[in-house]
């Protein structure tokens, strides 16, 4: 009974010296950290993939008619804020708006302004959509070596205790051993997912990217034949 108590988790955790609780405790708290970051980026992608969907179905109707400021004014709703594109498509409409109620010289290129102004927005936003991603690089790789820092610490106190006690042999020191290797299993148990996550949203903010690489070559080809109607118009 008291063999069996020994390797149960409580049993490892009483007889683990200061060092290796230490260990235990800051991979907690590195779990409770990737998973509090999972939980608020699902939430954010979310968000942007259901209102993006929304604006983007909104929006080009009212591009269609040339109803530029309805189609400002509908990408700048708060209802919006968490939406990809529509932040690519109001930095570039309302570029297009300002710059088409201005008078600018004949030679100014309104849609190279428009497109810097799309990737201005697009660096951004997918900056913020990287946000807490590098926390979860770093605890998926380093998880597993502050494991590995306990089981040497678990291991160097199993031994201690075998020279104190002057007792030899496997038997005395595999108790120790294994109330070591805890901390590297647990090492393990929170970079694994970490992983997984890190990897999961980085491929969601890829996508996301594409979305508004397409939205913004949809827009300046707008532009452009906005452009073209003005001047054909013009003539």
């Amino acid at each position: 009974m008291e063999g069996m108590q020994g390797f149960s988790l409580l049993g490892m955790w009483a007889s683990m010296n200061w060092v290796a609780k230490g260990v235990v405790v800051v991979l907690a708290l590195m779990s409770i950290w990737s998973l509090t970051i999972a939980i608020e980026r699902l939430w954010r992608f979310q968000r942007a993939k259901r209102e993006s969907l929304d604006a983007a179905v909104r929006v080009t109707p009212l591009l269609k008619q040339h109803k530029l400021d309805d189609a400002v004014s509908l990408v700048s709703d708060k209802k919006y804020r968490h939406s990809h594109l529509a932040r690519v498509l109001r930095a570039g409409l309302t570029e297009f708006q300002y710059e088409t109620t201005q008078a600018l010289p004949e030679d100014f290129d309104i849609v190279a302004s428009g497109q810097r102004a799309i990737e201005r927005e697009t660096l951004m936003t997918t900056a913020e959509m990287k946000k807490g991603l590098g926390n979860l690089a770093t605890i998926s790789t380093t998880a597993p070596f502050v494991g590995l820092f306990g089981t040497v610490a678990g291991i160097i106190h199993a031994f201690q205790g075998m020279a104190i006690t002057g007792s030899g042999g496997l038997g005395a020191v595999s108790a120790g051993i294994a109330e070591a290797l805890v901390t590297t299993a647990f090492g393990l148990f929170v970079a694994i997912p970490a992983v997984w996550l890190y990897n999961y949203f980085l491929n969601k903010v890829d996508r996301f990217q594409v979305e508004m690489s397409n939205s913004s070559s949809q827009l300046i080809d707008y532009f452009i034949k906005n452009e073209a109607r003005v001047r054909a118009a013009a003539r």
